[in-house]
């Protein structure tokens, strides 16, 4: 009997056993949901959700000592020193304790964050009777609650209730808002607010107890003027998984990595500032870049400073908040809070006014005066308790000054034009202030003075004859010295440094008679730059050759310029950068000897119609494979800073070399962050908006120039050519293709890229190619230096362009 009894229980061992594997495989592998009646505790550390692609976790967050946010964040980067990327939160406000909280999915289908006394701290408000309900966490990183039966399918989603970010598809709606976090490492609410306006105009809203503003788009212009329209009633945006966002209001832009498979979010910053990230492979891991930012500047954000302060910015130091002269700041910590008068205001004292030149205050005028003298000005604001200051504009179209009384200083930051604030002050603080924000803080040392030493000597008498023998003798082994040294540095100077310069170098020394000879006396000039001008000529080997000559006026500071260039070229070997055969230094005379360029410049090709569009593609490609050379693999970071078609030479083959290193300036890569100029550098059209700001130098000063020159290639129109603005001003190319290509979104007009590209070169292009190729020189010239693409960035993009549908590229 015992052995048909253990048959009996074979089919309930089975059973068992299925079971048990079947826990066994939920355990060791990742729960997407959990079901009604379950819950995810604190407690328990790996007690999340996670994606079924495995890039979203959902879970508690820790975001203090014992404080935990259940929130949801993006798996990568995986880096020990990298904090994961949370993009949602439920509890940003009210965090809970990290022992005996948990959320639970109730019965009655309501989400429920539970702390630790068992409090409700947040809730979905959701009810369902189904017992199907369950809470998800989807690929795109949307948590919801779903019941598989009846026809409420969708009880609630995160989605709906963003916090400070947006996903790629998520839609932004008219009851969604982006708020701010206080702060990088504090993460609740901040003062900083995306939404849409009664008005259907997507904007951002800086928010404190005491001061509301709108600050985008400008609160100064009308919204059509900022390209904004407000007749609809959609209130709707997006963010598209290729990385385009559009809004109901019209309002649109393409990130610099349009099109690329990359993980995206759209972020409210701390500081105000929205921008668009993207998770990029970088040497040492993955790394989020900013890829679109709404402001380039991020003093103009308010609020970033608090009230009677002045925010200044640079791309070196990042922004700096500075009280406002005879104010001190409140809290040590926080900038937020502002400054406090070290006086006490309306107080019947002599007062007088410190001007900051090229600072401006936004709103809170008191009285506008239009057409005033300053001391007009000045004398009204002195008799108004309430005023804190003025500010005076020149306005051109005017040709006058007008003046701004202020009973607030608020937002305060530094212009590129003619505007100064006047801060009324008592006269005992005027008299003490320095302008340190304004115009630096500067460091004088005092002149060298040469102390006399006061010593005395014992006389030694002794024989004065044989002195004089001594002294002779003395005096003949000195100039035997003199004459030795004399030789020696003769010798030196014509062999020795010579010739280790010229085989460190590669190149060879030429005489300026020999130079002479070779152009037949300067005879034919084939180019000319801002440092020199550029003869042909033919070496005694029958070689020709192209020998640029220094002006006179660089002779001092073009020694320099002409040290730096053979040091520069004499190391360098690429394809599309020009070869230096030579040079002479003697006396006033500096000359380079370079490779004879066949077709001459690009400049001289495009004014004459040389180029058909499969030329122009090459030339392109090669400027930007020189460039990527000079950026990124030499041994020293060499800037070129005047990239344009007149220092782009072209071959027999018209293979583009780029030219000129006259204006070139090295750094060391390990030393060198945040190199600087002491004077603008360039060609007007070409130059990048950092020399017209005085920011600091990159080689993204060469990026811009090169996107330019593409869009003149493109186009056929000089950079400078002035055309019809919106509102009737001065236009660069940029701005007109900008425009052209607006102008197609709005009208649909299938014939636009016609407008656009030259009409005079000849052959066929591809679309798609030529269509890449316009993104890749808009992207290069963006007013912004971070949002420009590195050169060999631009060489992958080029030679594997991505636009497959032109109706969504702009």
């Amino acid at each position: 009997m015992a052995l048909p009894s253990l048959f009996s229980h074979i089919p309930l061992l089975i059973v068992l056993y299925s079971s048990l594997f079947t826990c066994s495989s939920s355990i060791s592998s990742p729960a997407h949901a959990i079901p009604k009646g379950s819950s995810i505790s604190v407690d328990r550390k790996n007690d999340n959700l996670v994606s079924p692609n495995s890039l979203f976790t959902a879970g508690f967050y820790e975001v203090g000592i014992n404080a935990y946010c259940f929130s949801i964040w993006l798996i990568e980067p995986q880096s020990q020193n990298v904090n994961p990327t949370v993009v949602w939160m439920a509890n940003r406000d009210a965090p809970v304790n990290g022992k005996h909280s948990k959320l639970f999915l109730h019965d009655n289908g309501n989400l429920v964050l539970h702390d630790a006394d068992q409090s409700i701290v947040w809730s979905t408000e959701t009810k369902s009777a189904s017992d199907s309900l369950t809470l998800q966490l989807e690929d795109t990183g949307n948590l919801v609650l779903r019941q598989l039966d009846g026809d409420q399918n969708l009880l609630w989603q995160s989605f709906d209730h963003p916090t400070d970010t947006l996903l790629p598809d998520q839609v932004f709606t008219k009851n969604s808002e982006l708020v701010s976090s206080r702060s990088t490492s504090n993460f609740s609410s901040g003062f900083f607010k995306l939404y849409f306006q009664t008005n259907n105009v997507l904007s951002l809203l800086y928010k404190n107890p005491e001061i509301t503003s709108v600050y985008w788009p400008k609160p100064y212009s009308v919204p059509w003027k900022a390209k904004r329209y407000t007749y609809n009633n959609s209130r709707i945006a997006k963010l598209n998984s290729q990385g385009h966002f559009k809004s109901s209001d019209d309002f649109h832009f393409f990130v610099s990595d349009f099109g690329m498979r990359r993980h995206r979010i759209m972020k409210l910053d701390s500081d105000g500032n929205i921008r668009v990230y993207s998770l990029v492979d970088q040497k040492e891991g993955k790394k989020w870049e900013v890829q679109w930012q709404a402001f380039s500047n991020p003093c103009k954000i308010h609020g970033v400073c608090g009230p009677n302060c002045v925010c200044t910015y640079s791309q070196e130091t990042g922004r700096k908040c500075v009280c406002v002269h005879g104010y001190t700041k409140k809290n040590q910590t926080d900038w937020t809070n502002g400054c406090a008068p070290k006086f006490k205001p309306c107080k019947q004292v002599s007062e007088d006014y410190v001007e900051l030149p090229f600072l401006k205050f936004y709103g809170f005028e008191i009285r506008y005066l239009e057409n005033r003298t300053l001391d007009a000005c000045k004398q009204v604001c002195l008799k108004d308790c309430n005023c804190k200051g003025f500010q005076y504009k020149y306005f051109t179209d005017k040709g006058y000054y007008s003046c701004f009384l202020k009973n607030v200083l608020y937002n305060g930051y530094q212009l590129a034009f003619r505007s100064s604030m006047y801060i009324k002050l008592p006269k005992d603080l005027v008299s003490s202030v320095q302008q340190t924000f304004v115009n630096g803080s500067s460091l004088s040392c005092p002149e060298n003075q040469i102390m006399s030493i006061q010593r005395s000597y014992d006389r030694k008498h002794g024989n004065s004859s044989l002195e004089i023998l001594l002294w002779f003798g003395y005096g003949i082994g000195l100039l035997e010295f003199v004459f030795v040294l004399i030789f020696f540095c003769i010798t030196l100077k014509d062999s020795s440094t010579t010739s280790y310069f010229q085989i460190a170098s590669g190149i060879k020394r030429f005489t300026f008679a020999e130079l002479k000879t070779a152009t037949r006396n300067f005879k034919e000039e084939i180019g000319k730059g801002g440092s020199g001008v550029v003869y042909k000529g033919k070496l005694s080997d029958d070689r020709p050759v192209g020998i640029k000559m220094l002006k006179e006026v660089y002779i001092h500071q073009g020694e320099v310029e002409f040290q730096a260039e053979l040091s520069t070229i004499g190391r360098l070997n690429h394809m599309n950068l020009i070869e230096t055969l030579g040079y002479c230094i003697e006396g006033k005379h500096r000359l380079v000897v370079s490779e004879y360029m066949e077709n001459g410049s690009l400049a001289t090709c495009l004014n004459s119609n040389k180029l058909d569009w499969g030329k122009k593609l090459e030339i392109a490609i090669g400027i930007a494979k020189g460039l990527a050379y000079l950026h990124e693999e030499c041994l020293e970071w060499v800037l070129h800073c005047d990239v344009k078609p007149y220092n782009i030479l072209l071959d027999a083959n018209y293979c583009p070399k780029v030219a000129d290193f006259g204006l070139s300036k090295l750094f060391d890569r390990g030393s060198i962050e945040n190199p600087s100029f002491s004077k603008v550098r360039g060609t007007r059209g070409y130059m990048a908006p950092e020399w017209v700001f005085n920011l600091p130098i990159t080689s993204k000063v060469d990026v811009y120039s090169y996107g330019v020159v593409v869009l003149e290639m493109i186009t056929g129109k000089s950079p400078l050519q002035l055309g019809d603005g919106s509102h009737g001003g001065e236009q660069t190319l940029v701005e007109w293709v900008r425009q052209k290509i607006y102008e197609y979104i709005r009208s649909e007009n299938g014939t636009w890229i016609e407008e656009i590209v030259d009409g005079r070169t000849s052959g066929e292009y591809d679309m798609r190619v030529l269509i890449n190729l316009l993104k890749v020189a808009l992207q290069c010239a963006q007013e912004d230096k971070d949002a420009r693409p590195s050169m060999s960035h631009v060489v992958n993009i080029i030679l594997n362009p991505r636009v497959d549908d032109l109706s969504n590229l702009f």
